[in-house]
């Protein structure tokens, strides 16, 4: 349950103000969190995302974080939700579920477990990580246009990147993490839209390989 409150915050925190974005932000934001993504996903299956971590700083944490997460749709109720759940070792643990019209919560799951990551490495406050990269979803951002082997062929993709805290002030203090850059692939060829999420730092010392989090489209499953 405090997951999956976490994960609504999230939602809640990173919604676009009204009036606030330009139209390069907008159109950012309208990729990023795209509405409909689980439509066209097959009830009967269920995507797997593999979640890999390193971080210099915490390797305990990265081990502990590093698993599978299974996406599947319970329409069981009066509307259709989007089941989380984190695997590894063979045990499961719930991540909470959430309503399948809006969107596929990967997006948000994304988020939060890096700025978690970021919070408890560098030792900083997670709401005034999740302000900042709230704040950069309402910038302009870099997307890239591209292409990715997927399910045996060569499907197009965009790639939106995000620095967060690259004019933040205090991002001397953050432990490397004042370089964190966020990438985002997605594709319409891709069930659930999104390919792989990316974050990456370096260490203390500006060296790269300081901590590393990949959260990758694994396949579909028919149950």
């Amino acid at each position: 349950m405090r997951k999956r409150m976490a994960l609504i915050a999230v939602m809640a925190a990173l919604a676009l103000p009204a009036g606030a974005a330009t139209t390069e932000a907008e159109q950012t934001y309208a990729l990023l969190f795209k509405e409909g993504t689980l439509d066209d996903v097959s009830r009967a299956s269920v995507l797997r995302y593999t979640r890999a971590v390193s971080n210099s700083a915490k390797p305990e944490a990265a081990e502990r974080d590093s698993g599978q997460i299974a996406l599947s749709i319970d329409e069981s109720g009066a509307a259709p939700l989007a089941n989380l759940q984190f695997e590894q070792g063979g045990k499961h643990r719930n991540l909470g579920s959430f309503p399948a019209s809006v969107g596929n919560p990967m997006i948000m799951y994304f988020y939060e477990t890096v700025i978690r990551d970021m919070a408890e490495t560098a030792g900083g406050s997670p709401y005034y990580i999740r302000n900042r990269v709230k704040e950069a979803l309402v910038e302009p951002a870099q997307i890239d246009m591209g292409e990715a082997s997927f399910d045996g062929a060569t499907v197009p993709t965009r790639t939106i990147t995000l620095r967060p805290f690259a004019d933040d002030p205090n991002a001397g203090r953050m432990q490397g993490f004042g370089d964190l850059e966020l990438r985002v692939t997605m594709s319409e060829a891709v069930p659930g839209w999104y390919l792989s999420f990316t974050a990456e730092a370096p260490d203390g010392e500006g060296a790269a390989g300081g901590y590393r989090s990949e959260l990758r489209f694994a396949g579909t499953m028919v149950e």
